[in-house]
């Protein structure tokens, strides 16, 4: 005699966890120009690389790739380092990565700061157990000649292992000079950390010749790539420092102990890499350098001049100091009696075009306004001028003539 279940198991047509064909969701994919603060358009050719076949992670075809990439890295950031190599996540875990790999607990780290990134790298540096002290310029601003006496003396006091600033502030619009830093860091025994997210293929990046020990950026800006990896690079002063840890990293997936095993000579899994990422970047850096490097710097600064005369033409006021705008990312303020949500919603629903708002101490204060990597040619140009111009007029805004 068999057991007769007490309750009837449902069928499978029954559960609500099944979907029938005629409810599967889908989705319509818009086109959108985004000239925000990031993420930029990808270049049309870096998509159609995206397309290709996958190949194993070791497969020798990819691991030749690899090596490939890492040489046209080290050419963008203008240097020799061997430790330069994509990080398989966003910018942000670069900036972890730089971070936890050097710092360990009780170390002291200056961090400059004058906007939103570099407020983020006070938390993760805090996060690394680090001694966080911060040396501050208004929002806006950037650190000048006469900052440098103020930074000595800190360094001088303090003896911190690494001092971070941010080359390119995207919440401001604000350009850092660096070029003397590095050497006033090494004097007083400081590792030099620097922000490079929004700076990498648009504006001149000189890693070894301004003595930056950790550098870190991201691919979906100047690179014309999809978010999803975080270039960094390593001086050997830097290597040294990570030798020399007397505790792990404090992150696993980060431990570049462990991941540069996998990017040199070794080739030892650490993690299966994003193949198709890996495929866009080297397809985005071999753009790059068709092109030429220092093409791409003027290419940037010409349409940022042409971009800046349009703006100013219809009445708006660049934020930042003109002898520090960045060409890549234009901040403008928000006139007077123009709504930030709707005048942004109207672009995006209207025009299909997104540009990005402030943050932190400029929320609500101002646009940001990219052309960064594809995204910087006279034709977007153009097209972000006369929406803007459309839109201002239609809250009311009168044009000057």
């Amino acid at each position: 005699m068999t057991n007769t279940p007490s309750q009837s198991t449902s069928s499978s047509s029954d559960s609500p966890f099944t979907l029938s064909p005629s409810f599967v969701p889908q989705f319509h994919y818009p086109d959108r120009l985004l000239v925000g603060p990031g993420p930029s358009n990808v270049d049309p050719i870096v998509l159609s690389t995206m397309s290709r076949p996958l190949l194993g992670h070791l497969d020798p075809d990819f691991l030749h790739l690899m090596s490939m990439t890492q040489d046209m890295l080290r050419h963008l950031y203008r240097t020799d380092y061997p430790l330069t190599i994509p990080i398989s996540a966003t910018g942000m875990a670069g900036m972890e990565c730089c971070f936890v790999n050097l710092i360990e607990p009780g170390d002291t780290v200056i961090v400059c700061c004058n906007g939103f990134f570099s407020q983020r790298m006070v938390d993760i540096a805090t996060r690394a157990g680090a001694k966080v002290i911060t040396f501050q310029r208004p929002w806006g601003e950037v650190f000048e000649e006469n900052d440098l006496n103020a930074i000595e003396e800190i360094l001088k006091k303090e003896k911190p292992k690494a001092l971070g600033i941010v080359h390119a502030e995207t919440s401001t619009g604000a350009c850092q000079p660096l070029d003397r830093l590095g050497k006033l860091c090494h004097q007083y025994g400081t590792l030099l950390i620097v922000d490079a997210v929004t700076s990498l293929g648009c504006i001149p990046l000189e890693v070894k010749k301004w003595e930056i020990d950790a550098v870190y950026s991201c691919s979906q800006k100047g690179l014309s790539c999809p978010p999803g990896l975080s270039p960094v690079s390593f001086s050997p002063r830097a290597e040294e420092v990570m030798a020399g840890r007397k505790t792990k990293v404090q992150s696993w997936y980060l431990d570049l102990t462990m991941i540069r095993q996998y990017w040199n000579s070794d080739r030892a899994y650490h993690h299966t890499a994003p193949i198709t990422m890996i495929f866009a970047l080297f397809e985005g850096l071999r753009l790059i350098f068709t092109q030429g490097l220092e093409n791409r710097w003027e290419m940037h600064q010409k349409n940022h001049l042409a971009l800046k005369a349009g703006l100013e033409a219809i009445g708006l006021e660049y934020q930042a100091n003109p002898k520090y705008q960045l060409p890549q990312l234009n901040v403008v303020k928000i006139p007077i009696g123009i709504e930030d949500l709707k005048f942004r919603k109207t672009l995006l629903n209207e025009y299909r075009m997104e540009i990005g708002g402030g943050l932190g101490e400029f929320k609500g204060k101002v646009w940001r306004i990219g052309l960064m990597g594809c995204n910087s040619n006279p034709a977007i140009v153009s097209k972000i001028l006369s929406n803007m111009e459309q839109c201002l007029i239609s809250q009311g805004k009168a044009i000057p003539k």
